[in-house]
């Protein structure tokens, strides 16, 4: 079991843990360090007991503020999966018909006369404009 060297409250402790775990540990002496330092500005030097109680008070007010958003999340989430899973076992809707306006051929063909008519009045337009 490896051996740590922790600082908290400027102060230094030896602490044991898991094999891997040095990490966790130097993390968690990390906010607690930063809580004894919050208390140190604040009311000054304090017994190493009372300085370690008050700042792990203070990260449990911090933890259980955390566990009630967790908690509303998790509430959240499930009200959201439960909301899905009613909508995923709805039946698809069915598909709605969109029609849509087709010209019909005898106007179309209509049109293409009156557009060929259009290009050949204007074609003897230019002929005779050209010629004066």
């Amino acid at each position: 079991m490896p051996q740590v060297e922790i600082a908290i409250g400027g102060r230094k402790f030896e602490v044991a843990c898991q094999d891997g775990e040095e990490h966790f540990l130097h993390s968690a002496a990390a906010m607690l360090d930063t809580e004894a330092a919050h208390l140190s500005e604040q009311i000054g030097r304090l017994p190493e007991s009372r300085m370690l109680l008050m700042a792990g008070l203070m990260l449990a007010d911090k933890t259980a503020g955390l566990q009630d958003k967790v908690r509303e999340a998790e509430a959240e989430a499930a009200k959201l999966r439960a909301e899905l899973e009613t909508v995923q076992g709805q039946p698809a809707p069915s598909p709605e018909r969109v029609e849509v306006p087709v010209v019909p051929a005898d106007v179309t063909d209509t049109l293409a006369e009156i557009a060929a008519r259009a290009e050949a009045l204007a074609d003897q337009v230019e002929a005779h404009h050209g010629q004066t």
